[in-house]
């Protein structure tokens, strides 16, 4: 959805994947989904967060898992990432991504 948008977008199926991404590509923002394959988003987000480059770079983490113990939420929190809830509509997702990269929300 958000290619139609025109952002450029790198997807992956795994967290390595996404990992090895966002190494070579080093993206402006990044939007995963708390519960991945093989590892949690949490951890990916700590993986983001200790490669050099990426410890500053906007995330949004997106859940249907309404309720988070607050040790999550706290270091989801600490470690500078947002926290979105499913469903995430066209325009709440162009929205999420214009609000990760600084961009002024159009009216």
């Amino acid at each position: 959805m958000l290619r139609l948008e025109g952002y450029e977008v790198w997807a992956a199926l795994s967290a390595d994947e996404g990992l090895s991404l966002a190494q070579t590509h080093r993206p402006h923002a990044v939007i995963l989904d708390l519960r991945m394959p093989l590892t949690s988003g949490l951890q990916f987000l700590r993986a983001i967060r200790a490669i050099p480059g990426l410890t500053g770079t906007p995330v949004a983490i997106v859940t249907g898992d309404y309720y988070l113990d607050d040790a999550q939420s706290n270091e989801i929190r600490e470690l500078g990432a947002e926290l979105r809830y499913k469903p995430l509509w066209l325009e709440e997702l162009v929205t999420l991504a214009r609000e990760l990269l600084n961009i002024p929300v159009r009216e």
